[in-house]
């Protein structure tokens, strides 16, 4: 299993000595990777979030971090396809050659029509713009003088140089709905979804682990990015968390496997959607996601950004090595 962090690229927190000196002290602690998300008109989710629209660009971020560590993987979870994949393929190969061969592209299909108003795609499929981009990617990624034409994008003679270290870069798709594992399993190297409940989750796997025996192909990585805090005990490590934002979000979420009661009411309702907890605690949370089979987990610290150093030494030092 492989361990990521979440950085703190947007709101109130988002700084150069928060992204780039927590990734490097997150590379001396052994974790696995670090991981951005994507907007370009930002709006903060109002029960997740406070009201602050700081939002630094992904592939920018990534890049500035890759440039001042060695191995650390840098993914994005997700990438919103707002960007023509001819850009991004041109940026993605770029930073390949200027930080190593350890970009995971990940990708979703985004919640905000707004960000796709303002550039004029607001008609677009967003779920079929991420399968242009899985195919478009895929080969310009490998081949010269590509032509490529579907209900998105077209193009004809087209060479895009530099090429990424190592041939390929995994393309992954970020979503907790049913379509999504559909789609990881059509044309992605990897599935994650963030906030979800491990009966969603294991739900979602299920369906995964047969459809990739059905086609005969190779299960797509299982990763997921679940909200935490840690604390010395629980009760203190709940406290900075918003549960109500939490509940209120996972009775809004569409296809979500629901508790007994119907409807998630309390914080154990979360399982899942939440790591909160002494590191003993943590480690066990964490082995619950091990036993469906999640092979990369990332944690996502945003409500206790304004503690960050303080939560990657805690994670680091006393939940990693009885996770290894």
């Amino acid at each position: 299993m492989k361990f990521g962090l979440l950085l703190p690229h947007f709101g109130e927190h988002a700084s150069k000595d928060n992204l780039l000196r927590g990734s490097q002290r997150a590379e001396e602690l052994g974790f696995d990777s670090v991981w951005v998300r994507d907007h370009l008109v930002f709006e903060p989710h109002g029960e997740m979030e406070a009201p602050n629209r700081e939002f630094y660009d992904a592939l920018t971020t990534l890049t500035a971090i890759g440039a001042v560590t060695e191995k650390i993987e840098l993914g994005t979870g997700s990438l919103i396809p707002f960007r023509h994949p001819l850009l991004t393929a041109l940026m993605a190969g770029t930073m390949t050659q200027l930080v190593g061969n350890r970009l995971i592209l990940g990708f979703g299909a985004g919640t905000f029509d707004h960000e796709f108003e303002a550039i004029e795609w607001g008609g677009r499929d967003r779920v079929e713009l991420v399968r242009s981009n899985a195919e478009i990617l895929k080969r310009v990624f490998t081949e010269n003088n590509v032509s490529y034409s579907d209900d998105q994008f077209t193009f004809n003679d087209i060479s895009i140089e530099p090429k990424p270290v190592g041939g390929r870069i995994p393309f992954w798709y970020c979503g907790a709905t049913p379509r999504s594992a559909r789609l990881a399993v059509e044309f992605c190297d990897g599935w994650m979804p963030g906030r979800i409940s491990l009966a969603t989750m294991a739900k979602r796997i299920d369906t995964i682990k047969e459809l990739s025996a059905e086609q005969g192909k190779t299960m797509p990585t299982i990763a997921v990015i679940p909200p935490t805090s840690i604390e010395a005990t629980r009760e203190e490590a709940l406290r900075d968390v918003n549960i109500p934002g939490l509940l209120a979000w996972a009775n809004k979420a569409k296809f979500t496997v629901k508790p007994p009661s119907g409807s998630f009411e309390t914080v154990e309702d979360l399982e899942g959607q939440l790591i909160a907890g002494s590191p003993e605690e943590a480690v066990q949370e964490v082995k619950k996601f091990e036993a469906l089979g999640v092979e990369h987990l990332v944690f996502d610290f945003r409500f206790k950004f304004d503690r960050w150093f303080e939560q990657i030494e805690l994670l680091g030092t006393e939940v990693l090595p009885h996770l290894r």
